[in-house]
């Protein structure tokens, strides 16, 4: 039976108690303006293992620890090097993660036993407020993965969090309901451990913007650092994604609106535009799941921006078994 208590009117007495119930140890999922996430204290071992527990994720995958103001940054990095304190200034809030040198704040069970930490601001009102209660009762950072099981499609409303997690969620434990997430796909992970950024996660900050604000270039490295979503096969549904295909009679069809549906094939979304895209894909793929279809043909949208982040999502629902 699901379970999870659903609050669809988040009035600020109700974020300033969803806020304590974090500070005592249950989950809280939130909206956010990429997708839900699944929070938990990031100072409290209890509560973030049960957030691992929840998605059945591997415990060496560390989490993003989400802020209410960048100037917080500083607590839990100890080295923050310019470039990555211009992008904080012109990205956040925004679907941004800096991967920083950890503080002594930031234990192993919220980076993964990595000497790094991801840290963002998300730019949604009712995150915000809520990430600003729990700051004013004492909590440092909200540990927040996406809210869903470890591998399947990330959530972007909290009706799809409930029917991916209410099974797993103590009857304690919170869900608020902020509508639609707006960009759809996860942040953009940008690493800043080094002398220039590099892009770990694609999203919606592209490289041309990060360049852009910074000054420098962005680079490539070949030591990894592990972060969400870089698993090979990530972002599946039960049915089998197809990129680039015809779609035959029974399949279902995800394709910019100018893309003919062929006869026979099950049209789950029309996006009019790469953001548009990215907005409805997770829905679109998860829609797929909810009829029973078995095979989805997804025409991948071309150009920069978020169309790469549409892409590395795509690939990796793709590369499953």
């Amino acid at each position: 039976m699901s379970q999870g208590q659903f609050i669809s009117h988040c009035t600020a007495d109700a974020l300033k108690s969803a806020a304590q119930q974090l500070k005592s140890g249950t989950l809280v999922a939130f909206p956010t303006e990429t997708v839900y996430g699944l929070g938990a204290d990031a100072t409290n071992a209890d509560a973030v293992a049960r957030i691992y527990a929840v998605k059945g994720r591997p415990a060496d995958h560390p989490l993003i620890v989400h802020l209410a103001d960048a100037q917080d940054i500083s607590e839990w990095a100890s080295e923050i090097p310019d470039y990555a304190i211009d992008l904080a200034r012109s990205f956040w809030p925004g679907p941004m993660t800096l991967v920083l040198t950890r503080s002594e704040l930031a234990p192993d069970f919220i980076t993964g036993g990595q000497a790094t930490v991801g840290l963002r601001v998300p730019d949604h009102t009712l995150a915000l407020a809520f990430l600003n209660a729990f700051k004013a009762i004492g909590g440092k950072g909200v540990a927040a993965p996406s809210a869903n099981r470890f591998g399947h499609v990330s959530t972007t409303t909290a009706k799809a969090v409930h029917e991916e997690l209410g099974e797993y969620l103590a009857p304690e434990d919170l869900i608020l309901d902020g509508g639609p997430s707006q960009v759809g796909v996860e942040s953009t992970i940008i690493d800043c451990t080094g002398d220039a950024p590099r892009i770990l996660r694609p999203g919606a900050i592209s490289v041309e913007m990060i360049e852009a604000v910074t000054g420098v270039k962005v680079v490539n490295r070949d030591d990894v650092i592990r972060v969400s979503g870089s698993l090979e096969s990530h972002y599946s549904p039960d049915a089998h994604v197809v990129l680039d295909g015809h779609p035959r009679p029974g399949d279902g069809l995800i394709a910019l609106n100018d893309y003919p549906t062929p006869e026979g094939a099950i049209r789950l979304a029309s996006p009019i535009n790469n953001e548009d895209f990215a907005r409805h894909l997770y829905e679109a793929l998860r829609e797929a799941d909810a009829q029973g279809i078995e095979q989805v043909v997804v025409i991948q949208p071309e150009g920069d921006g978020i169309a790469t982040a549409i892409r590395d999502r795509l690939k990796r629902a793709a590369a499953k078994g």
